[in-house]
């Protein structure tokens, strides 16, 4: 079963696997002239010592599958909520296997361990985040004016 062989760890937590981490985020997210942008994210969020910022690979058999990150602003209209999930990929060929959901649930408990009450995500995909629990809160703007949907889910954190 795939879960068994899954591992989902946050690059601050392992710097052998940055190197690739920051390599993989990009192709997954970026652009030919953003490199460096991804970089130096990734490399200042893996010297942190606080939840946010993070970014976490989903390795299957020391093959990276997968991406997620909690990051303190998704770059959109919404300043006045934190923090935000973003950058959640898993490769087509491990889809409908839960790797998304298992990438969603470990942002949300370290948020949760950092008494981060709800995180928050932007997207413009219908259908599924509402299957994982996320409810609609509003709308947020990019910055070329593009909307987009913004959900919430509670981490479970209890103040």
């Amino acid at each position: 079963m795939v879960s068994d062989q899954l591992h989902i760890i946050g690059l601050s937590e392992n710097n052998n696997l940055l190197a690739k981490g920051i390599e993989y985020i990009w192709k997954c997210w970026g652009s030919e002239t953003n490199f460096e942008f991804y970089k130096d994210a990734i490399l200042n969020a893996s010297k942190k010592t606080t939840a946010v910022p993070e970014f976490y690979v989903a390795t299957l058999n020391g093959e990276i599958i997968g991406c997620v990150a909690l990051i303190t602003n998704d770059l959109n209209s919404r300043q006045d909520l934190f923090p935000w999930l973003a950058c959640l990929f898993v490769e087509e060929k491990y889809r409908n296997r839960n790797i998304a959901g298992q990438l969603m649930d470990r942002v949300l408990n370290d948020a949760a361990n950092a008494s981060i009450g709800n995180v928050y995500l932007s997207t413009d995909l219908e259908n599924f985040y509402e299957k994982k629990g996320w409810k609609k809160n509003g709308v947020c703007y990019n910055m070329e004016g593009s909307p987009f949907t913004v959900y919430e889910k509670p981490t479970g954190f209890q103040s």
